[in-house]
């Protein structure tokens, strides 16, 4: 039997929301009931003002348990939570909060054994899909397909789960490295799937899948839920992917009242599988919605939110709307156009120790990148001058396991005698684990010359093994640059040399992230532009691998400056930013420009620069070489379209690096 609570009248309401809220956000508290779409802009107060919705709910008389909220992460379900039993004084025990995967998962122990599985089914953490992704692999018939790993099926599962797309529409898209094994990857799938129910387990994308053929399949388990939630609110909306918000539809189908939050001026999720649809076209799928703009920022300057206005208007989908500020006027954001990127690390560098010395804290200042590898000239600068820093878009450049790969191959043509080397190199050919690595190099130490040995260990090795061996050696022989009289291959060409003769389809058949990993190894080539020498390449490069400056994890009292790519500062703030990298090819991304995703990336570009609150640097290098060539750069587009009243610019001096 459906419930239904009469809101007692606003003047009986514990709370003054009238006094606590701005208009735009009362507005959103106060509205009674219907399909509601909130439009929360960069800064405007959306959780505080989510948080007062459920407040005025729960105080108008709706039962906490009758209460959906679903948010992108558990810690945000929690706080809200955590805020509203501050507001209205009491226990809100029974309100579902959580992710999506939390509340799925909630239902499913409830209900699992409707669709087919056990009580007490297990879930698959990420590390446990791959490995068994793994163990389905062995056990297609076509041994001699190059199928990619279980990582990388991870991920191409993943996204046809929740894009509700087919292997052979999503593959030539997303993966077409591997266009040419689409049946075999849809029979390793299919294995999957069928081991999954045998064992009675599920991964988090099944959490989803059933839960939503859970309501579908299901008319009185639908109704129950369509019943007790008389409240539905989304938080982050523009991230949800098509399954979720198919998902929220079914259970908001019967009150309707569905309330999404969300900016789709910061939809910058769809490599994760997030539809910029689902916010665009909600109006369309509820005709009878209310909207609300949050519009006023609390964060940044008039300068900075009049760039970012004047940005992301160049967007043709979009719902139009323009930050306002509540703070006084501060200073204009600043164009750097310099010399190049070591250029650009030198002058970000230098007025962060500027800034320091003026009393700024280093935790107030942040570089945000479009991808990682832009970090790399970045962190060794920081490093040289003892600024320490933290990374979040991942591990220390020369920490990360293919930069590690490339220099061990490096280092066994200086140092032939190098173990670890060896033994890390030969396990990256198809077919060659730990021991036959240590049975090949026990045979090769016991020569005079490891490198004129390796190619007498033909015996050792497996026959699956044998065509990766061939091409391994065939490596070898180049990098020794046998037929220039031994004399070592300029760094550069060297690791050109490597990734084309096996290394960048290993990397694509064995990490989801590929291309950023190849983009990270071509940065590597240019850097080395600046040496002659292998050997001194390779120590100096091991030398800043192993000097100070970034900051350990758990060494939380120590100050420093935090360097992400843009994806991963979403939500974050910080009193300065520098966006560094700002060319065509890099930001926008060259694959956006071929793939005409050009508004997503401008909207990563509103992202970045909504960041800072007081003091806002766009860096552009104006030259890059490539290890044949020298390339002359085009300000990002981004820059160019904005009007020239919106910055000032600044002319670097030129300076001089030392070239080894």
């Amino acid at each position: 039997m459906k419930k239904y609570f009469l809101h007692r009248e606003s003047s009986s309401l514990k709370l003054d929301y009238q006094k606590e809220l701005n208009p735009e956000q009362y507005a959103v508290a106060m509205h009674q009931s219907g399909p509601m779409l909130v439009l929360a802009g960069a800064g405007t107060g959306k959780t505080r003002t989510v948080t007062y919705r459920v407040a005025r709910l729960i105080e108008t008389g709706i039962g906490p348990e009758n209460l959906l909220l679903l948010t992108f992460t558990n810690k945000a379900a929690r706080e809200m939570m955590r805020r509203v039993e501050g507001l209205i004084g009491r226990n809100i025990h029974g309100l579902w909060g959580g992710t999506f995967h939390h509340i799925g998962n909630i239902v499913l122990r409830r209900h699992c054994q409707r669709i087919g599985y056990k009580e007490g089914f297990s879930i698959l953490d990420r590390e446990d899909a791959k490995d068994l992704f793994d163990i389905c692999l062995a056990e297609i018939k076509n041994k001699e397909a190059i199928v990619p790993k279980g990582s990388v099926l991870c991920d191409i599962y993943s996204l046809t789960k929740n894009r509700g797309a087919g292997i052979h529409e999503l593959i030539p898209l997303r993966f077409p490295h591997f266009s040419h094994v689409m049946d075999e990857i849809e029979h390793v799938i299919t294995l999957y799937d069928a081991k999954k129910q045998n064992l009675n387990l599920m991964d988090f994308d099944d959490l989803l899948t059933n839960w939503k053929k859970l309501l579908l399949e299901h008319e009185n388990i639908r109704e129950y839920y369509t019943s007790k939630f008389m409240h539905v609110l989304v938080d982050e909306y523009q991230d949800t992917n098509r399954l979720q918000a198919e998902i929220v539809d079914l259970l908001s189908s019967a009150h309707r009242n569905l309330m999404v939050v969300g900016d789709d001026a910061q939809s910058i999720y769809s490599f994760r599988g997030a539809d910029f649809e689902n916010i665009l076209k909600f109006p369309e799928r509820y005709p009878d919605v209310s909207m609300f703009n949050l519009t006023i920022n609390y964060r940044s300057t008039p300068e900075i939110l009049h760039l970012a206005n004047q940005s992301i208007i160049h967007n043709v989908r979009q719902f139009h709307k323009e930050l306002l500020s509540v703070r006084q006027p501060g200073d204009r954001p600043s164009f750097v156009p310099l010399k190049d990127v070591f250029q650009q690390a030198d002058f970000v560098a230098q007025k962060i120790l500027d800034m320091h010395a003026d009393g700024m804290t280093l935790d107030g200042i942040a570089i945000l990148y479009r991808s990682h590898y832009q970090s790399m000239e970045l962190q060794m600068e920081l490093q040289r001058r003892g600024i320490p820093f933290e990374i979040r878009s991942g591990l220390k450049f020369f920490e990360q396991a293919h930069i590690k790969d490339i220099l061990s191959f490096l280092r066994i043509v200086i140092n032939p005698y190098d173990e670890l080397s060896w033994k890390r190199i030969v396990k990256l050919i198809p077919g060659i684990g730990n021991v036959t690595a240590g049975k090949i190099w026990d045979a090769i130490n016991q020569s005079g010359n490891p490198l004129d040995a390796i190619g007498e260990t033909g015996r050792l090795i497996p026959r699956k093994a044998l065509d990766g061996f061939t091409l391994f050696l065939d490596l070898l022989k180049i990098l020794r640059n046998e037929e220039q009289g031994g004399l070592p291959l300029q760094p550069p060409a060297a690791i050109d040399h490597i990734l084309k003769h096996g290394y960048e389809d290993y990397l694509y058949s064995h990490f989801p992230n590929a291309e950023d990993r190849i983009q990270d190894i071509e940065q590597m080539m240019r850097f080395a532009l600046r040496y002659t020498s292998l050997e001194t390449f390779v120590s100096e490069l091991s030398l800043q691998s192993a000097s100070g400056g970034g900051v350990e994890e758990g060494d939380a009292v120590r100050e420093c400056v935090i360097l992400s790519t843009v994806h991963q500062a979403k939500g974050l703030e910080w009193d300065t930013v520098f966006m560094i990298g700002l060319n065509d090819g890099s930001f926008p991304s060259a694959k956006s420009l071929k793939t005409g995703d050009e508004e997503e990336e401008r909207r990563l570009f509103y992202v970045a620069a909504t960041r800072a609150r007081n003091d806002l640097y766009l860096c552009c290098p104006i030259a890059s070489g490539g290890w044949q060539s020298i390339t002359f750069l085009r300000p990002s587009r981004f820059i160019r379209e904005l009007p020239g009243d919106v910055y000032e610019e600044i002319l670097v001096e030129e300076d001089f690096h030392d070239i080894q």
